[in-house]
């Protein structure tokens, strides 16, 4: 019976790797597809936004890496969420973040939060975990005011960011949110493409 067992389980490892073998190759192949659009010259920003503030969690970098290039285009302020308990990537951290979104109780916000009023747009980015945003963007909608100040969401993901979108709208006080946009977690060979990507987005808001 034993060595039934085993074989079984053996059987569901296997189905499981090549389920996620097929998953990795779907994503590359859209991600590829995705990023042949905005290959080629770099594209020049020419928007004008006003005085622009970009607000960002991130917990491996990726959404740090794409609020920098916003930045840096718009020639924006940059206010970084950070919790008050440091974050951990590791064994139970998925899981951890699941119980976190499933009670609504998230990680408390350390420092004071930039005053809406003196800027005319603000970016708000979020790593996506679960589907939605990670749970210190969450718990930052819970108590920040957007005073009808324009609002772009943005999101950085493995392959799929879920309902992110609609719960910001849901979740953003008093903001006049526009166009969003998402990144997935790219290569660096994709980096000229990224930016183009980026550019075209701002350009367009």
């Amino acid at each position: 019976m034993l060595k039934y067992i085993l074989y079984i389980l053996l059987a569901i490892a296997v189905l499981a790797l090549i389920a996620g073998g097929i998953h990795l190759y779907r994503v590359s192949a859209r991600n590829k597809a995705e990023m042949a659009q905005f290959a080629g010259p770099k594209i020049g920003y020419h928007n004008t936004l006003g005085k622009t503030l970009v607000i960002y969690y991130s917990l491996s970098g990726h959404t740090k890496d794409i609020a920098d290039r916003i930045s840096l285009l718009t020639d924006a302020e940059v206010y970084e969420i950070k919790t008050k308990e440091p974050l951990k990537q590791g064994l139970f951290f998925s899981l951890n973040a699941r119980k976190q979104l499933k009670s609504g109780e998230y990680p408390a916000i350390e420092g004071n939060l930039p005053d809406a009023s003196a800027y005319d747009t603000i970016f708000v980015g979020a790593p996506i975990w679960w589907y939605t945003a990670a749970t210190p963007v969450l718990e930052f909608l819970k108590t920040y005011n957007f005073k009808g100040k324009k609002v772009v969401p943005f999101s950085t993901q493995g392959s799929n960011f879920g309902t992110y979108f609609d719960d910001f709208a849901a979740k953003a006080q008093n903001a006049e949110i526009l166009k969003g946009a998402s990144f997935n977690n790219l290569p660096k060979k994709y980096d000229d493409a990224v930016d183009n990507k980026i550019t075209d987005w701002l350009n367009k808001l």
